[in-house]
């Protein structure tokens, strides 16, 4: 069976009508002008950022097959430039922009937090961790360094995995909180698949490292899984 993120595109039997043939109230920019973003299609939107199609799609139709090759805008944030670039009409520079606007789009959702992140709860952990971890196409591991107050002085990304697990080091996980000075820390792990539930191996390794924190007295305060917009804490599941 063939693996749909390594097919070659095909374009749809898109009309071939130039976005400066169709009327103003058609046309990305004046609608944006006149109406606001909200009265935008996401193929338009994206439209204004691409500027240009190619000589079989214009830049609305190409802009709406990225979005049906895709599977939609959230499946096509996580993609990366090289993936971007197999869309005919979008070459290396436009996909480089495509991808810098959606990694900006994940830094807003951070932003109105402030610089000092205070976990108190898995709802906060998630509010900062989840975009950088939710739109991943592979499996990554972070250890957040908290201090007495239970706000986060640092992160590390300690392995990359494959969609479905990655292979964590105990030894690295300690060595980097002792390295980091932390209180205590917070382990988070994404689910590419979008499922929510712990592993076996999830719930084992976490155990491992609960040991490990108590025998240096870094305590582990949570785990948690981040998938799509859910997650699982292992906390309040009772799984630590």
């Amino acid at each position: 069976m063939s693996d749909p993120e390594q097919e070659t595109f095909e374009a749809h039997d898109y009309l071939k009508r130039t976005v400066k043939e169709m009327s103003p109230d058609q046309q990305p920019r004046e609608k944006l002008m006149n109406y606001g973003g909200e009265s935008l299609s996401d193929a338009e939107l994206l439209a204004i950022l691409l500027r240009t199609g190619s000589p079989e799609m214009n830049v609305i139709q190409t802009s709406q097959a990225m979005l049906d090759h895709f599977g939609g805008l959230r499946n096509l944030a996580r993609r990366n430039w090289q993936e971007l670039k197999i869309v005919p009409g979008i070459a290396k520079v436009k996909a480089l922009t495509l991808e810098a606007v959606f990694e900006l789009s994940r830094r807003i959702q951070v932003a109105g937090l402030g610089e000092r992140i205070q976990i108190t709860c898995p709802e906060d952990a998630v509010a900062y961790f989840g975009p950088k971890l939710r739109d991943l196409t592979k499996e990554v591991f972070i250890v957040a360094f908290l201090n007495n107050a239970k706000v986060v002085t640092g992160f590390k990304k300690i392995s990359f995995g494959g969609s479905t697990s990655t292979i964590v080091d105990p030894a690295e996980v300690i060595k980097q909180a002792v390295m980091n000075e932390a209180y205590s820390v917070l382990l988070l792990h994404n689910h590419p698949s979008g499922q929510t539930a712990a592993s076996k191996a999830d719930i084992q390794l976490t155990k491992r490292l609960v040991d490990a924190g108590k025998l240096l007295g870094i305590p582990v305060d949570d785990h948690l899984i981040i998938a799509g917009d859910g997650y699982t804490s292992f906390k309040e599941k009772a799984l630590m």
